[in-house]
């Protein structure tokens, strides 16, 4: 099984990069966490370009990856208490063509890492609203890891025991998704 991990965060020393890589270390045995670390590449979205059919390679292959994933894990900062652009624009070419997304069926979850108390809760809320609409199976849970900085070292978030619970049962949640969502797949196809 695999799962696509998207960071939503441009920087190098990115805390929400971090943030995947110990939900990449909660994983079960037989699951894999992929990053898509391409993001920095996909141009704004241009239905010019959509209709002329030049699809970015950055974008191809995030569709391509997202449709064979089986599960998806977003992991975002909170800019201006939001999501952040690139990682809206992302979405947004993955959302396209109108009614073949990228994501469709697909089971989802959202966690995010930031420097402020409240931990991208905001920023959250808008990216699971937004793969809902692109036909994602979200998870309601969320996940915040406020004041990131503070438990960040040599490229990894140092997690209290509760927040290794939480983040253990998130990620639980999301295989099980995934499972069900396979098996519902192959019972559709037998029958």
């Amino acid at each position: 099984m695999r799962v696509l991990g998207i960071s939503g965060s441009l920087r190098r020393d990115s805390y929400n990069a971090a943030l995947l890589r110990a939900a990449a270390e909660r994983l079960p045995d037989g699951v894999e966490l992929e990053v898509f670390e391409r993001l920095a590449e996909i141009p704004a979205y241009d239905a010019d370009l959509e209709e002329d059919g030049e699809t970015p390679d950055a974008v191809a292959d995030l569709r391509e990856r997202m449709r064979a994933a089986d599960a998806v894990l977003v992991a975002t900062p909170e800019y201006n208490s939001s999501i952040p652009g690139a990682l809206k624009n992302a979405l947004d070419w993955a959302s396209r063509p109108a009614g073949e997304s990228a994501l469709m069926g697909t089971p989802a979850a959202v966690v995010g890492a930031s420097t402020g108390m409240f931990g991208a809760v905001w920023a959250q809320a808008e990216t699971r609203k937004v793969l809902g609409a692109l036909g994602g199976r979200v998870l309601e849970r969320e996940f915040p890891f406020p004041r990131a900085q503070d438990a960040y070292a040599d490229g990894k978030l140092r997690l209290s025991p509760d927040q290794r619970t939480a983040l253990e049962e998130l990620v639980r949640e999301l295989i099980a998704s995934a499972e069900e969502a396979n098996e519902a797949r192959i019972a559709a196809a037998a029958a």
